[in-house]
C-alpha cells in the first residue's frame, strides 16, 4: 500500500473521544467515556498511571529515547504506520534500544473498545507486541465491521497462542473498560486529537515528514 500524502485526512485520523463498551450476556450497552479517569479500574500489570496509562516497555532504561505511540486498532492508518515501522519499533523493544509506551484508544466506536481492552488482556499474558501485530496485520476496510467482536478477539488470540481461560475471560468480560477510558481521558487531557501520534522524549515529530518515512522516522527516534 502506498503511503498516505502527508498532511492531510489521509495521514490521520481525527478523534472524537467514543465511547466505554460493557458486555452484557450478548447484548452492548453503551455510555460515554468520561473525560475523567477512575481511581478505582483495575489496570494491566504492563500499564503505568505516570504513562498516562500507557502499555510499558523497558520502562527501567536511563539515557535512552523514550517513544510514545497513541492509536486505535481500527485506525487504517495506524495499520500503514504499523506496517511500515512495526517491526522497527519491536527491535527498539527487544534491544532495550528505547523505552516504548503504547496508548491504545478508542475514538472510532465499539470493536475498538473491544480490542483495546483485549490488547491489555493480551498484554498480562506478554503477548502483547504479537497481538498487537496481528490486529494490525488482519485489520477490517471496514470499521465495526463485527470483526473485532468479543468471539472474534478471542480468535486473534488463538491466531496468537493466547488460548488460556483467564485471557478469554479478560476479554468476554472486558476486565480493562475501566483502563480504556482512563488512556481516552488522559488524552482528551493532553489534546491527543489524531491518531497515530508519537511522541519522542515528550516532543511530537512531524507527521508530514517523519512518520511515513522509514529513514526518517528511525532518524527522529535513534538521531
Amino acid at each position: 500500500m502506498a503511503a498516505p500524502k502527508p498532511g492531510g485526512d489521509k495521514v490521520t485520523r481525527n478523534i472524537v473521544i467514543g465511547m466505554v463498551v460493557f458486555v452484557v450476556g450478548v447484548g452492548v450497552a453503551f455510555s460515554m467515556v468520561s473525560s475523567k479517569s477512575s481511581s478505582t479500574g483495575v489496570i494491566p500489570a504492563a500499564v503505568s498511571k505516570s504513562e498516562g496509562y500507557g502499555i510499558v516497555f523497558n520502562g527501567d532504561l536511563k539515557d535512552k529515547p523514550v517513544v510514545d505511540l497513541w492509536e486505535d486498532f481500527q485506525c487504517p492508518v495506524c495499520g500503514q504506520f504499523e506496517a511500515l515501522n512495526g517491526a522497527y519499533m519491536q527491535q527498539l523493544i527487544t534491544e532495550k534500544r528505547a523505552k516504548v509506551v503504547f496508548h491504545i484508544l478508542s475514538f472510532i466506536g465499539p470493536e475498538s473498545i473491544l480490542a483495546a481492552n483485549a490488547g491489555a488482556c493480551a498484554a498480562d499474558e506478554n503477548q502483547f507486541l504479537k497481538f498487537h501485530s496481528y490486529l494490525y496485520a488482519t485489520q477490517s476496510k471496514t470499521e465495526n465491521s463485527g470483526l473485532w467482536s468479543t468471539q472474534g478477539l478471542i480468535t486473534a488470540g488463538a491466531a496468537t497462542s493466547l488460548t488460556s481461560d483467564t485471557f478469554n475471560r479478560c476479554v468476554t468480560g472486558t476486565k480493562y473498560a475501566a483502563w480504556v477510558n482512563n488512556v481516552a481521558a488522559d488524552g482528551a487531557a493532553k489534546n491527543i486529537n489524531s491518531t497515530p501520534t508519537v511522541f519522542v522524549n515528550g516532543k511530537e515529530i512531524d507527521r508530514n515528514t517523519q512518520y511515513f518515512d522509514a529513514a526518517a522516522f528511525k532518524k527522529a527516534v535513534e538521531g
